[in-house]
């Protein structure tokens, strides 16, 4: 009898599809608790991609061939050195988009609103009628930019201007089918937005590049909200700029550090947070494993993968 393909997990946040891999015939080891002979027999890694991969690590798995990330992100993983090493790459290809598109506009509308204060101070018996006075701006003709218009960002674009808002976007190559506007700048994009959305790939060209600079231009005003990936942001620039007034407000799913600290955000201002939640739905996360199954699937029957992350 063959033995079976073996399959590392790398993070706890991934043992509860342990069963369902053991399910489809795989021998799975789990890297917090592995011993190194066991890493050594892993032919594949189901990954979550925001956690880092480090080449050290992979160079002591001489079997490794695939590593399949659940998640639509992969900038954990340096794809470059791996494919030099005939190592494979998936990703979970556009399928939480619309998910994590939701929750963009839902922060969106609960910072710009007030919402979540507002749920502050009825529940902490705070609300006087003369609160009623201090008016939010409204959202219809605000102008929102977009920050990389991918599968989320499009779908970020396409809801908010539903609500009556204009839309820009900026990324590094055109596309010429794209319904609305590119600036000429990340720049010019945060200048011209009362809201910029981050919602691009993360990888090594965007690392900090929404920095004080952009943080400014959007400006004592304006929101930033981010569901791609907390790198791209400067977070020590952006926690400065809202103490100082220098950015009105901050909408983040994601961060420099995950789980990032509650102390890191206690007496900043102007913000709304949530624990890295957009993209994870009951509708959502079982088509993600899902695909992730089907490449490790094709992989070892030698058919060609289903989501390669692209080069």
């Amino acid at each position: 009898m063959s033995k079976p393909p073996v399959v590392m997990i790398s993070h706890e946040m991934l043992a509860p599809i342990q069963a369902g891999l053991e399910a489809q015939g795989y021998k799975v080891v789990r890297r917090w608790d592995m011993t190194p002979n066991e890493g050594a027999e892993a032919q594949a890694i189901v990954h979550a991609g925001e956690i880092v991969l480090t080449p050290e690590f992979l160079a002591f798995l001489p079997e490794l061939k695939l590593i399949a990330n659940v998640s639509v992100g992969y900038d954990g993983v340096d794809v470059a050195w791996c494919r030099a090493r005939d190592i494979e790459v998936t990703h979970a290809e556009g399928l939480n988009a619309e998910d994590v598109a939701d929750h963009a506009v839902g922060l969106l509308i609960a910072s710009w609103r007030d919402i979540v204060r507002g749920d502050q101070m009825v529940r902490s018996g705070g609300w006087t009628m003369a609160d009623r006075m201090g008016a939010r701006p409204g959202l219809k003709g605000r102008k929102v930019g977009v920050m990389g218009l991918g599968f989320i960002g499009e779908a970020v674009a396409s809801r908010v201007e539903a609500f009556g808002m204009q839309v820009s976007w900026w990324g590094p190559r055109p596309k010429p089918d794209a319904r609305w506007p590119r600036a000429e700048s990340l720049k010019a994009l945060a200048a011209d937005s009362d809201i910029l959305v981050v919602a691009c790939r993360a990888d090594a060209s965007n690392r900090k590049a929404v920095n004080a600079e952009i943080i400014e231009a959007v400006g004592p005003r304006g929101l930033i909200v981010n569901v791609a990936r907390g790198s791209i942001i400067d977070e020590d620039a952006l926690v400065a700029a809202l103490k100082e007034g220098r950015l009105g407000r901050a909408a983040l799913d994601v961060f420099a550090q995950e789980p990032t600290p509650a102390s890191r955000w206690a007496g900043v201002p102007g913000t709304v947070l949530t624990p890295h939640s957009a993209g994870t739905t009951v509708d959502s996360l079982p088509l993600m494993i899902g695909q992730c199954f089907e490449n490790l699937r094709r992989f070892f029957a030698g058919e060609p993968l289903m989501s390669p992350v692209p080069d």
